[in-house]
């Protein structure tokens, strides 16, 4: 293996956006990049994962929820943002199938300062499980400009390939 250039990486990726523009494809088609990392042991060293923003949305669908207090939720339901209150986190009485099922709907949670703490106990464990673990959003953000951040940040993770 070698390295690549930033060159022809660019290129390559401009091409193959090229191509998918002139065919057009009746579903959304996954780029997957796989980085070789030469001198590192996993077994040894830590494995890695971490998140990256974006400059730009790459998944326009990417559906939010706002776990909120009342005021987080008015806002919420004014710019047309899918909400969960305290009591209706309570109906879910921890029952994991209906967790579960919360979680399968939703890509992304955000969560009030004062909710945040409780989510745990009010939920369980489904959401940390799906790897859904709300993030914090206070008063003092706008709420657009988060849920905008939210869905501009992809995450990445190491992973042993055999």
């Amino acid at each position: 293996m070698s390295k690549v250039s930033r060159d022809t990486l660019y290129d390559c990726v401009n091409t193959l956006l090229e191509k998918s523009n002139s065919r057009a494809r009746k579903f959304v088609e996954t780029v997957e990049l796989q980085i070789a990392l030469k001198n590192y042991d996993p077994q040894k060293d830590k494995r890695f994962s971490g998140t990256v923003k974006l400059k730009h949305i790459p998944r326009p669908k990417y559906q939010v929820c706002v776990l909120g207090d009342q005021q987080h939720c008015d806002e919420a339901k004014a710019n047309d943002i899918p909400c969960m209150d305290a009591e209706a986190l309570k109906k879910l009485n921890k029952n994991k199938k209906l967790v579960k099922k919360l979680a399968k709907k939703y890509d992304a949670f955000l969560a009030s300062e004062s909710l945040i703490k409780q989510i745990p106990r009010l939920l369980g464990p489904g959401l940390n499980k799906a790897g859904k673990f709300p993030t914090l959003l206070t008063h003092n953000d706008s709420m657009i400009a988060k849920v905008d951040e939210v869905k501009a940040t992809i995450k990445f993770q190491m992973k042993k390939v055999a």
